[in-house]
């Protein structure tokens, strides 16, 4: 897979809670935009071009909402309320905090 990585701006936007006068990190160029489900589609992650998600849990729309940086097949994401986690695409697939993504097309 082709290593792919951020602007610098967008790294520094997204661990130090910066944003841009848009109110978003600046637009990154990486293939994992759209959205992702768990297997059940409890668990709806919406990855924006604007660096931003928005996760939904079964009926509850916008259930976390925050930054995301992605590094080559790697992710980072900080949530509105500071809270950080990663995750790794294989194959097509999200691994994220111990759950499996699979891209909605």
């Amino acid at each position: 897979m082709k290593n792919m990585t951020i602007p610098v701006a967008a790294a520094i936007a997204m661990l130090t809670g910066t944003e841009t006068s848009a109110g978003s990190t600046p637009p990154q160029a990486h293939p994992y935009v759209g959205m992702w489900v768990t297997g059940d589609g409890h668990i709806r992650q919406e990855l924006l071009a604007n660096g931003r998600y928005d996760e939904a849990r079964g009926n509850r729309k916008s259930a976390y909402q925050g930054r995301y940086v992605v590094t080559g097949n790697h992710i980072d994401y900080r949530d509105d309320t500071g809270f950080t986690a990663d995750g790794t695409f294989i194959d097509d697939v999200l691994h994220h905090g111990g759950m499996i993504f699979y891209r909605e097309r």
